[in-house]
């Protein structure tokens, strides 16, 4: 049987306590970075719904309305209490998941996210695939090949995706590959004839039609899926490839790139195991937010192709003066947000032990 040394036992465990309170610190600081970062989001959109000039109570009685009746609804709604008391209440409401009802569908705000969430993932998700799987390649090839053909390519791309609206480019998009060619789905997201076959399970239609085994369905439901998920990869594309072209060309000017070749190691190890691998720390950061500004930033593209998701869904209760749907949608944003910027971080301790807390 082994026995440790005394003194050896006795400096192990003011090691050991001191490990654990460092973690603990560390993991009580993210939690109270997550907490303040929610309430500062809960905070921005709750008065934000308090000073635009919509009265959230006439959304709901009309203009038409008699005194006592807006009273008495105002009441029931807490809005003659005093603001801080207000706040209260709509912190309540949201850690319990209840975000009012929404005035256009007379839905809980929350049943109407569960159900139009799924279509603005889904598209985010394909074109995020298109731009992260096509950006990166693009953006490694224009730095290795610096000042050739696809670095212009390149260029001219992110330049395009940057200055040409995203609307106009639907537009076109459906002129000349639905309306002219006939290659792709029109708007909506699926076509009327197979709509009531699909049973919504998860709400992501290709998984849905895929597990139900309905194959024209599954091909419909893709067609409708590629053009506008196309849109929003290119324009992801257009940022991930510059980014990646810049991580890139900073890598390949560091000292151990040059040790790399000089040992004899090939050039493709070099820029895809060594140097790629680096630049994928804060890439990884780059994609993800990427991802994020597709999830909350496919307002126009929804509404051009008419896609049943969370941005057409705000757009709508902007325009009915719907401000529990409008808020409701921001949060969950913002959630996303930060949820997705907690994510990156960790991965980025996970690919760069430097930046890990001693």
């Amino acid at each position: 049987m082994l026995v440790l040394n005394p003194a050896v036992q006795a400096q192990t465990a003011p090691q050991s306590g001191a490990r654990l309170r460092r973690v603990l610190w560390r993991v009580g600081k993210f939690l109270m970075v997550i907490v303040l970062t929610y309430l500062g989001l809960l905070a921005v959109t709750f008065f934000i719904g308090r000073v635009i000039p919509i009265d959230p109570v006439l959304a709901v009685v009309g203009d038409r309305a008699p005194e006592h009746v807006v009273a008495r609804v105002r009441e029931e709604m807490g809005l003659n209490k005093p603001l801080w008391h207000q706040f209260y209440i709509y912190l309540d409401k949201v850690a319990q998941g209840d975000f009012g009802t929404s005035v256009l569908t007379s839905n809980p705000v929350m049943t109407d996210i569960r159900r139009t969430f799924p279509a603005t993932i889904e598209l985010a998700t394909l074109g995020i695939l298109i731009g992260a799987g096509l950006g990166v390649p693009l953006g490694v090839w224009a730095a290795v090949r610096r000042g050739g053909w696809v670095d212009q390519l390149v260029r001219v791309m992110g330049l395009i995706g940057y200055s040409v609206p995203i609307f106009w480019l639907g537009l076109m998009g459906l002129v000349l590959f639905y309306a002219k060619l006939g290659w792709v789905g029109g708007p909506g997201r699926i076509d009327v004839t197979y709509e009531f076959s699909v049973t919504l399970e998860s709400g992501f239609l290709l998984l849905d039609t895929a597990r139900q085994g309905q194959w024209d369905a599954f091909r419909n439901v893709l067609s409708h899926l590629i053009l506008p998920a196309s849109l929003l990869g290119y324009f992801s594309l257009a940022y991930i490839s510059r980014m990646t072209r810049s991580f890139m060309l900073h890598e390949l000017s560091q000292e151990y790139v040059v040790a790399a070749r000089a040992k004899g190691l090939s050039e493709a190890r070099i820029i895809w195991r060594h140097a790629l691998r680096n630049a994928m720390v804060p890439l990884v950061t780059v994609i993800a937010l990427s991802y994020a500004g597709l999830l909350e930033g496919s307002v126009l593209t929804e509404t051009v192709f008419a896609w049943p998701g969370l941005g057409l869904y705000i757009t709508n209760s902007l325009q009915n003066a719907d401000m529990n749907a409008v808020l409701g949608g921001t949060i969950i944003v913002g959630s996303v947000f930060i949820g997705l910027n907690l994510l990156s971080d960790l991965l980025y301790q996970w690919l760069d032990p430097r930046t890990r807390a001693p």
